[in-house]
């Protein structure tokens, strides 16, 4: 099958991935809605294909109410509950799961027509088929995620809420950065010493903002946030007394719920400092980089200051819907900004020696 690998195929390829990587975003922002309102235990059971239809009749409705009623959460959250209630509750998660069904066509369908139309290059055909086998393995931990808040617990693995979220998180990294590889190619522009030194700034951001996101997970999966709303101390103290409780000590920082918050505080607080730090650094380089990348700095810095601003809101106000919401939307943006950031500032992949160099060691593409 001829490959057609025009730069208009590129461009269609790359704001179709684009559309599927905002709608990961809204996948999440709805999930996140969805654990919020405690709704998403109340669909225990996983149907792939046939899940996308609701109850349709009377009977249906009670059947499904019914498996509920055996589950641990209606026992020690929802006991007494009507069926309107649980209703209220079921709409979220069907939506949150109708929407996961959604992005599957939305990828597969303009893949196979790509596909058809032999657009895809060989190398780029593996990412996409690595990222639909992605998406799949994002529903089974979904599932395996459900299923652990069904069995002898009213809420679900935090652990598991974690691996949830972080398989999202590489699915919309790799979507957004394929992405940006069909819609912006080419190299920077700019001296390549500051670009080097700045994208190594910009990876440590990335990586402390992907484990501080992941700590988030886990202060959600243990209602972590509605404890110690306070700020900047923890009810007095930078860390409670109870926060090395459980044995062996290493075990705190991922299960016991003070230790949990703490550590999602201070790693949001460091990954606040490092972003802060990259936008004064293209302030005081600005010679050395291009007009987009200051663009993306000051981006990147109004936002991380929002967002820490949205976590201690959440924290202090005992984590409302809407805030919290925001704030794991907040997450995302900051991401998509930090992923944008990295690869604007990407260095031209050739042979030392080889790279066309002006007088100030700035790297200038040679056009034909």
């Amino acid at each position: 099958m001829p490959v057609n690998r025009s730069g208009q195929d590129n461009q269609a390829i790359g704001l179709w991935l684009l559309t599927c990587c905002a709608m990961v975003f809204a996948m999440v922002v709805i999930g996140g809605v969805t654990r919020l309102t405690h709704s998403g235990l109340s669909m225990v059971e996983w149907k792939p294909l046939l899940g996308v239809l609701p109850p349709l009749s009377e009977p249906e409705w009670q059947r499904v109410f019914g498996l509920y009623q055996a589950t641990p959460e209606y026992h020690a959250v929802n006991q007494g509950m009507s069926l309107p209630e649980f209703q209220g509750i079921f709409w979220w998660e069907w939506f949150h799961r109708l929407f996961a069904h959604l992005i599957g066509v939305v990828f597969v369908v303009p893949f196979l027509w790509f596909w058809a139309r032999g657009a895809i290059s060989r190398r780029l055909m593996p990412r996409l088929i690595g990222l639909f086998l992605l998406g799949g393995l994002q529903g089974v931990v979904g599932w395996l995620m459900v299923a652990s808040g069904l069995v002898d617990r009213p809420s679900v693995s935090h652990y598991r809420l974690a691996a949830h979220l972080s398989t999202a998180l590489l699915i919309f990294t790799l979507l957004l950065w394929q992405a940006l590889n069909l819609l912006q190619p080419g190299a920077y522009s700019g001296a390549l010493g500051p670009a080097r030194s700045l994208r190594r700034h910009l990876a440590l951001a990335l990586v402390l903002a992907l484990v501080t996101l992941v700590w988030g997970a886990l202060v959600a999966g243990l209602h972590a946030g509605l404890i110690y709303n306070t700020f900047p101390l923890m009810n007095g103290a930078w860390l409670p007394g109870e926060a090395w409780a459980y044995r062996p000590a290493w075990i705190n920082i991922f299960e016991n719920p003070p230790t949990v918050q703490f550590c999602h505080r201070w790693l949001a607080l460091t990954t606040g400092a490092v972003v802060l730090a990259y936008w004064v650094r293209t302030r005081i380089g600005r010679a050395a980089l291009t007009a987009e990348t200051r663009r993306i700095a000051h981006l990147l810095g109004a936002m991380v200051v929002l967002q820490i601003s949205l976590g201690i809101t959440t924290l202090l106000l005992a984590v409302p819907v809407p805030v919290a919401v925001g704030h794991q939307a907040g997450a995302f943006i900051l991401l998509a900004l930090l992923i944008w950031a990295l690869h604007e500032m990407r260095v031209p992949a050739a042979r030392p020696g080889a790279l066309p160099l002006d007088a100030t060691g700035a790297f200038r593409p040679q056009t034909s």
